[in-house]
């Protein structure tokens, strides 16, 4: 080994850190552990019997395409029942919209590194999804975090800080939301504030970066049009992925934009991975080819709605008074915020070791180095009856580090 590695360091892997959630992983063996930490789904959800089939169908039928490099921009048969999809969502859109990426955290990856400079600003909510901030964070970005409220991010403090920007003579390289859903908040912004934000970003000229991957995972409330429907302008860039709705081991998610943009992009991803695998891709095509997705996404999106129910039904009668949470209309998580004196990062290692229950403390999810007293709690993974038995341990537990 050489004698200072990190001298030979770059200064991009010098400001990456560890996932907070990937490292929580190493716990998952533990023996009677409730997991609320991971935004994985339900290993019910997965579709074995009808991937054997097609696997199995595209092999004889398709192989030697299947197992051979191909285009970076993706299967051309998997963008086009894509496409066709956000077409009977009402939005107008081409193949020459859409690339296949290797799911949607190399997106994230893809971006930042297209448009990032050390030093440049970006735009996220506070909290917002950890992978994007990793992402970011890895190519040098200063993030300006805006604060939520219940319809999303404040859209006067958005400007107060894009006037700032422009008295610099500065202005950000996007604005960065998951506007349904919310990563970590469990948020849905409503349509108004769709618009004032892509009016923002109309006004100082500045791209929208709209992650999707929860969308169709809705249980209750009215479905909202996309930024990238309201824009119609090429302002607004649109992430989407199979990891939530179908499998997240294909590795498959997609951009949807402007050509010019994912021009770009796949210079980009010739330099990582020159493609994503044809054969997982192909293998989706054909399960959508067949009718088969609409009906699993309802399937899903029953079974978490159950879920749901039972976590929120559970944290109320559990958790202390001092704690409250939000009602998500739908994805995987919710967030839960304690009294000022909690610091949910310094407690949850104990509470792994004397609960055996795991959940997110909220400080990954602050650009801004806040959110100690909050957490995310994943309520997809574990069965019903473990979402209420988590409940009750940590509301146990909470109790006791509120009384300390």
């Amino acid at each position: 080994m050489i004698t200072n590695l990190n001298e030979a360091l770059s200064t991009n892997i010098k400001g990456m850190k560890r996932s907070a959630i990937r490292e929580l992983l190493k716990y998952l063996g533990q023996p009677g552990l409730i997991s609320f930490s991971g935004g994985f789904p339900s290993p019910a959800s997965f579709p074995i019997a009808d991937l054997k089939t097609i696997t199995q169908e595209v092999l004889d039928t398709e192989g030697a395409y299947a197992l051979q490099y191909g285009a970076t921009e993706g299967d051309i048969l998997l963008r086009t029942l894509l496409v066709e999809r956000y077409k009977r969502d009402g939005i107008d859109c081409s193949v020459e919209n859409m690339i296949i990426t290797t799911a949607s955290q190399q997106a994230l990856d893809l971006i930042a590194k297209m448009f990032i400079d050390r030093g440049d600003y970006v735009i996220v909510g506070l909290p917002s999804y950890l992978g994007g901030l990793s992402a970011f964070n890895s190519y040098g970005a200063q993030m300006i975090g805006i604060p939520m409220d219940e319809e999303g991010e404040d859209v006067q403090i958005m400007e107060d800080e894009l006037k700032k920007l422009a008295a610099m003579g500065k202005k950000p390289k996007f604005i960065y939301l998951i506007p349904d859903f919310q990563n970590p908040a469990g948020v849905t912004m409503s349509e108004k504030r769709r618009k004032e934000i892509l009016a923002l970003a109309h006004k100082y000229d500045v791209l929208i970066i709209e992650d999707s991957p929860y969308r169709e995972l809705r249980y209750e409330g009215e479905h909202q049009k996309t930024i990238y429907e309201l824009d119609g302008t090429g302002h607004v860039v649109l992430l989407g992925t199979f990891s939530k709705i179908f499998c997240p081991g294909f590795r498959i998610g997609w951009v949807l934009g402007h050509p010019d943009v994912l021009d770009k992009i796949v210079v980009g991803k010739q330099a990582t991975d020159l493609c994503t695998p044809p054969f997982t891709q192909r293998i989706a095509a054909r399960y959508i080819e067949k009718g088969l997705l609409d009906p699993k996404i309802a399937e899903i999106s029953k079974m978490y709605q159950s879920k749901q129910k039972v976590m929120l039904e559970s944290l109320k009668e559990f958790m202390p008074e001092e704690f409250s949470w939000t009602h998500p209309e739908g994805g995987l998580f919710l967030m839960a915020q304690g009294p000022k004196s909690i610091d949910t990062n310094a407690l949850l290692l104990d509470c792994i070791k004397t609960e055996n229950v795991a959940y997110v403390a909220g400080t990954s999810f602050f650009c801004d180095g806040g959110g100690q007293n909050t957490m995310r709690l994943n309520f997809s993974y574990e069965s019903e009856e473990n979402n209420r038995e988590g409940c009750q341990r940590l509301g146990r537990f909470m109790k006791k580090a509120i009384s300390k």
